[in-house]
């Protein structure tokens, strides 16, 4: 049967998609099955390419691989970009003076989905926060695709859903730069601390792109915003939808916050005890603070307070985040790979209660960690970091100038972990948390982190 969707303003358009990562893989997929004349392209060529556009073989796409990007723009009539491509790129503004249009894999799904969709992004807690929220909305009785920067594109998931599921997409400011028309009916910024500098070149553009996630709300339409950050707080005024905030700090006129260690919405005249704080499985002031953007996004959407209440205690979190992996000799080993910037790091710290050895460095974003030396030179349990990485030169010369020197350099994560081995004290932990990416000895945070705990499941 014929999906609702497979008729859409792309049906009988010239569309290219440029970059065959995952994501232009599925929006190839997409476009073909909304009737699109497709080409693809990528510079690198079929042979460096391997298997990664198998899917694609037996469809009516063109290819053209190896080639300078900009040669296989010819007459199309769209651009699709993969997130991986910034859009200041030379070949993507010589397309906009063509007078194509340009849209991101995430906008091109968007346009082409038809249900329910609710967006999250922040500098961190996102993949927490939707994998959390799409448990949620499967614990009310829905079919739930949680996709986007999660590594499951959107438009896999919408080549996936039929007509009622529901559409939870963690959303990059990598992605927000090429959307104009990105609509959800529901959109969280958690918090915005400096990441990306790399490619956004400063923090206004950077918080800039996060609030451009709110720009096609509609009236009917609610941004949930973080009371208890000054940048996330500032981008309601002028918002067109209904701004619903959460806070652990204070009360709200509208939205989440705490009243007697119990997690409190109120929303259009009414007041609901979801939980006790303390009931909520995921530890730490950032977890709670990620799950309270959960919950008030279900239930403006009209998820009912127990099914949320149920959620909250059962949810176990996601892996490679503050992940436990193993106690060893009174030691526990902690897997926090997904901690590729400073505030992530900083979370991880505080939620550690006994002594413990951080394993810190990585790729380099070009980002201060100034701030992170001194609150590892203040934290009481910090007891020792074990750098490595293309960033430990950053990173010891900063730990140094905050005055702290129980530092050890570490050539890779294996000698890393041996090293966190012999200097943690029973009772402690080995903590993974990188403050950084993971692009100078891994493809992501993710075989990272499965690194990290095959070597911790291999110790004896």
């Amino acid at each position: 049967m014929e999906k609702s969707w497979m008729q859409n303003e792309f049906t009988g358009k010239r569309v290219l998609v440029a970059g065959m990562a995952r994501s232009g893989v599925a929006a190839a997929k997409l476009a073909v099955a909304s009737g699109a004349q497709v080409t693809v392209t990528d510079r690198k060529s079929a042979e460096a390419l391997g298997d990664a556009l198998r899917e694609l073989d037996a469809l009516p796409i063109r290819r053209m691989l190896g080639v300078d990007t900009e040669e296989a723009l010819g007459d199309a009539q769209v651009l699709v970009l993969s997130p991986g491509i910034p859009s200041d790129t030379p070949f993507v503004v010589h397309a906009r003076e063509k007078g194509m249009e340009v849209v991101g894999e995430l906008e091109f799904a968007a346009r082409v989905n038809q249900n329910l969709l609710l967006a999250v992004t922040g500098t961190n807690g996102k993949t927490t926060t939707v994998t959390l929220l799409g448990r949620i909305f499967e614990n009310a009785g829905r079919r739930v695709h949680v996709a986007g920067n999660i590594g499951y594109p959107l438009s896999a998931a919408v080549m996936d859903s039929k007509k009622g599921d529901v559409m939870v997409a963690e959303v990059s400011s990598f992605q927000l730069e090429t959307t104009e028309r990105f609509h959800p009916r529901a959109a969280a910024v958690l918090n915005v601390t400096e990441d990306h500098l790399n490619r956004h070149g400063t923090m206004e553009k950077y918080t800039a792109l996060k609030r451009h996630v709110f720009d096609a709300q509609h009236e009917g339409d609610v941004a949930v915003l973080n009371y208890d950050d000054p940048a996330c707080r500032a981008m309601a005024a002028g918002l067109k939808g209904s701004v619903a905030f959460f806070s652990r700090l204070q009360t709200v006129d509208g939205g989440a916050f705490l009243r007697d260690g119990r997690v409190m919405i109120r929303w259009q005249r009414e007041e609901k005890a979801v939980c006790d704080a303390a009931e909520i499985y995921i530890p730490g002031p950032h977890n709670l603070e990620n799950a309270m953007a959960a919950a008030l996004m279900a239930y403006v959407c009209g998820v009912p307070a127990p099914v949320i209440r149920h959620t909250l205690r059962t949810f176990k979190g996601v892996e490679h985040r503050i992940e436990f992996v193993r106690e060893l000799d009174g030691v526990r080993y902690v897997n926090d790979s997904k901690a590729t910037n400073v505030d992530s790091t900083l979370k991880a710290m505080a939620s550690m209660t006994a002594p413990t050895v951080l394993l810190l460095g990585g790729f380099d974003k070009h980002v201060s960690f100034a701030g992170l030396a001194a609150a590892v030179a203040e934290n009481r349990w910090i007891d020792h970091c074990v750098i490595l990485g293309q960033t430990g030169d950053q990173i010891e010369a900063a730990l140094k100038a905050a005055g702290y020197d129980r530092i050890t350099r570490a050539e890779d994560l294996a000698q890393a972990v041996h090293l966190a081995r012999g200097l943690a004290k029973k009772g402690g932990t080995v903590l993974l948390s990188p403050a950084c990416a993971s692009f100078d000895m891994f493809t992501g945070f993710e075989q990272r982190g499965e690194v990290f705990k095959s070597i911790v499941n291999g110790l004896t």
